[in-house]
């Protein structure tokens, strides 16, 4: 990575310090024990939460690191819980742009991601309207494949759905077309409420009509609606077919979903995700990536 200057390196890592500072543990998961002798976040745990080693996060911190990758921007600044607009100066103290709205690197809304860190033993993840996965639990990446490695069109899980046959792995055969339509159903409702001047929606709509003939001709039936409540049919690499009841919670704009998977009832589905609990991604290869 390219260097940073040391005026713009020594600001970040006073701007890291004081957001870490003003976070109490609780609210991401920690136990605030008797021997914390810091206010909020310890450097250590800011590194978990993010990904990073502890090593590269001190020297960010102290304004002697390299210039950090917009992947760590933005794992930095759901970690400390960022605004959007702390989200977007921590990307410019970094010299790096600021992320295009509905990208992988979407600013997640503080109050999704509490929610999210309380959900530690149910899969869930952050989404957004056109089904590009923001951030997932560790749950949710053992049930459902971890979807950070896409970029561009293919971030969009809908994309990949049309495009992608091992996509649509993760589904029964027997359930694929019943899924292309409430994908299709909920993209245009979705593209609908955008503002008329987004160009988001529409070049991915265009190029999926461009990509798959069976798209254009599921979106030539204006077949329309949200998805909210779902029971899904998840096959998994390792334990198998897995039913579940996917629950969706909106932003007040609708641009984002947070998604979280609970066993379907009169199915053999909870003791199925208590072991997936326990194995973890150990044996998982990723069905939707």
């Amino acid at each position: 990575m390219a260097g940073m200057g040391s005026a713009k390196h020594t600001e970040l890592g006073a701007f890291l310090r004081s957001r870490r500072a003003r976070i109490r543990p609780a609210d991401v998961g920690f136990v605030h024990g008797p021997r914390r002798r810091v206010p909020g976040l310890r450097r250590d745990e800011v590194a978990q939460l993010a990904g990073a080693s502890v090593d590269y996060y001190n020297e960010l911190e102290r304004g002697a690191g390299s210039q950090p990758s917009e992947q760590m921007l933005a794992a930095l600044a759901r970690a400390l819980r960022l605004s959007a607009d702390e989200r977007d100066y921590l990307y410019r103290l970094a010299g790096r742009p600021v992320p295009a709205h509905g990208g992988p690197a979407s600013h997640v809304h503080p109050g999704m991601l509490d929610l999210l860190s309380r959900l530690t033993s149910t899969p869930a993840q952050v989404i957004t309207d056109l089904h590009v996965t923001l951030v997932q639990n560790p749950p949710a990446v053992a049930l459902l494949g971890d979807h950070s490695g896409f970029r561009g069109a293919r971030a969009s899980f809908v994309h990949r759905w049309f495009t992608d046959p091992a996509a649509r792995q993760l589904y029964p055969e027997a359930d694929h077309e019943q899924q292309s339509r409430a994908f299709v159903a909920d993209l245009r409702a979705a593209a609908a409420r955008r503002d008329v001047k987004d160009t988001e929606a529409a070049s991915m709509i265009g190029s999926l009509l461009d990509a798959s003939p069976r798209f254009a001709a599921l979106w030539a039936e204006h077949e329309v609606g949200l998805r909210r409540d779902d029971r899904k049919r998840l096959v998994h690499p390792t334990l198998g077919l897995i039913e579940v009841n996917c629950l969706s919670l909106f932003s007040e704009d609708g641009r984002q979903r947070l998604l979280w998977f609970t066993p379907a009832v009169g199915t053999d589905s909870a003791g199925l995700l208590d072991l997936l609990a326990v194995l973890g991604t150990q044996d998982v290869t990723g069905p939707a990536g």
